[in-house]
């Protein structure tokens, strides 16, 4: 069985390492290993984790990121032959990340190595906001706005200190598909929190109801300013664009359209998701990526009575819309002229 991992981002002071020693007082039943990623030589965080864990490994020579993937992978491949040679027992792996740390190549690094991939399953990217301070954040600072891009979940903190004011619409701007939860309700979410399927090939983690709302209503401001709204700062650049469409579409044009994304886009591209109806075949096909990492699979049955709709949902940075919009009508536009329509 595969090793489920949790991914715990979110800047400075968010409350990170509080709600890691949270996570572990909720199950005491629960084995739990750490990674603890601290910006500079010496470590501090490594001890104020409570003592319910299996085993805490501390990387600290930087941020997790393309310089430090290295030792990441060298500590997981430690980490797995610690656990094979029957030396070391741990039931879910924990990665709490610097609040300096781009998520995106951490998330790599399981997909990267053939043997990470084979033994850990990424779960999730739970993201920790300070709703005091994430304005300002967002405002000066590129790696908060990565940091809610990339999460599955949003948790926000220190809600009994401040307002959420206009918080969670900007939040939802950058990453609609993310539902955000108020860290006064948290134990409420663990069972959701600790099985979130985020980077599987199935329907979990595509877009709520209530990200479908946000995506819809941030396309349509967007509609309304031709192009693009006008900026307020630089994290205005990362969004969620929502693709739609009611018609079934072609596997070869859909094929197409997504190699085109990844080929022009990937860099830009931060997360991705989407389910898609296909002429001729009675399963939904669920993709999802991250960068030049993708996958597809299909899924269920759709229903006798159920809108076969295709959704895809793209975050990235400074993605050019309009063209993306076009390209994938144009997937529609094949099958309608080969329906006669």
């Amino acid at each position: 069985m595969m090793i489920p991992v949790t991914l715990l981002t979110g800047f400075l002071g968010a409350g990170k390492t509080t709600l890691l020693n949270r996570l572990m007082a909720a199950h005491p039943d629960q084995r739990f290993a750490i990674i603890e990623n601290e910006f500079g030589a010496a470590g501090i965080d490594g001890s104020l984790i409570s003592p319910g864990a299996t085993q805490i490994i501390e990387l600290s020579n930087g941020c997790i990121c393309c310089s430090v993937r290295g030792e990441l992978a060298t500590a997981l491949t430690d980490l797995l032959a610690q656990r094979e040679a029957g030396s070391l027992a741990f039931d879910r792996l924990v990665i709490e990340t610097t609040g300096l740390a781009d998520p995106g190549p951490v998330i790599q690094t399981f997909f990267w190595e053939e043997r990470l991939r084979e033994a850990f399953q990424l779960d999730a990217v739970i993201t920790l906001v300070d709703v005091c301070h994430i304005t300002g954040q967002l405002d000066r600072e590129a790696v908060a706005g990565a940091q809610v891009a990339y999460a599955d979940w949003i948790i926000i903190t220190k809600t009994d200190l401040a307002g959420l004011h206009s918080v969670p619409e900007r939040l939802a701007t950058i990453n609609a598909r993310a539902p955000l939860i108020d860290v006064r309700e948290l134990d409420a979410h663990w069972p959701a929190l600790l099985a979130t399927g985020g980077f599987s090939l199935g329907e979990k983690g595509l877009l709520p109801e209530q990200g479908l709302r946000v995506a819809r209503a941030a396309n349509e401001r967007r509609n309304a300013f031709g192009q693009k709204m006008p900026r307020r700062s630089w994290d205005d650049a990362i969004g969620s664009l929502l693709l739609e469409a009611d018609a079934a579409l072609d596997l070869d044009a859909v094929s197409a359209f997504v190699d085109r994304l990844i080929a022009e886009h990937a860099n830009d591209l931060l997360r991705y998701k989407g389910i898609l109806a296909i002429a001729g075949e009675p399963r939904r096909l669920v993709f999802q990526g991250v960068h030049r990492l993708a996958g597809f699979d299909y899924g269920r049955p759709w229903g006798e009575h159920e809108s076969q709709r295709s959704r895809i949902v793209l975050i990235g940075r400074d993605l050019p819309e309009d063209a993306l919009r076009a390209s994938f009508a144009a997937c529609c536009e094949g099958m309608s002229l080969a329906s006669g329509h």
